[in-house]
């Protein structure tokens, strides 16, 4: 039988409960790794190398919006991350697949449409909500913008999400244990990447992506 590793993060305990009832129903023997928070999911995506999957909720303890996404997405490249949100238009549906999201799930969804969906995903598909049109970018501004965000590290994705929730920089540098010089390194290179001046731009550009995915 098929071995699957799949790590659930979410900080609602009954949602956690609800998404592994689902993958208790796929037939493969698994290990389940919860976690409450983005600290204990990054942690979990270290310790399980060869995890099959990751159940990410856009909006927990230690990250909002797009921004955990991004830094998972950038430092387990081969990891298929698949978004649960509440929130779950289809702006914020499309954003999640264009950072790099292998699917996403709603969370109104059915045990049976999340088994699916996690199926779907699992056997190398992308899976979307029910109903869900895909296209591009309108905005070629919020396109080019997430071209440039993709060209982040997976700490200055961390470090831009940090920003983004109005920490300074010296409580950055102890949050991710190096030297605030060390964060002001990866500041000047994200306004360099962003192509802004300043942090609080760069905190501007990073919530028009993340304007419609900051509900949980």
């Amino acid at each position: 039988m098929t071995q699957l590793t799949i790590i659930i993060a979410d900080d609602h305990p009954l949602f956690r409960g609800a998404l592994k009832q689902a993958v208790n129903g796929i037939d493969a023997e698994q290990t389940i790794v919860e976690a409450g928070d983005f600290e204990t999911a990054h942690k979990a995506a270290l310790e399980q190398k060869d995890a099959d999957l990751l159940l990410l909720d856009l909006a927990m303890p230690g990250v909002s919006g797009f921004s955990g996404l991004m830094a998972l997405r950038a430092e387990f490249s081969s990891l298929p991350i698949v978004i649960v949100s509440a929130t779950d238009d289809t702006t914020t549906v499309r954003r999640a697949i264009e950072l790099g999201a292998s699917g996403f799930i709603s969370k109104s969804a059915g045990i049976d449409e999340l088994r699916k969906s996690i199926q779907t995903v699992l056997n190398g598909g992308i899976s979307t909500p029910n109903g869900y049109q895909d296209g591009r970018e309108h905005d070629p501004d919020i396109a080019d913008l997430i071209n440039r965000l993709r060209t982040l590290t997976p700490q200055q994705s961390r470090v831009l999400g940090m920003l983004g929730e109005g920490l300074l920089n010296k409580q950055i540098a102890y949050a991710l244990g190096v030297s605030e010089a060390t964060i002001k390194a990866h500041v000047s290179a994200i306004l360099l990447k962003l192509k802004v001046d300043s942090r609080t731009q760069a905190v501007i550009q990073l919530s028009k992506i993340n304007s419609s995915a900051m509900v949980a």
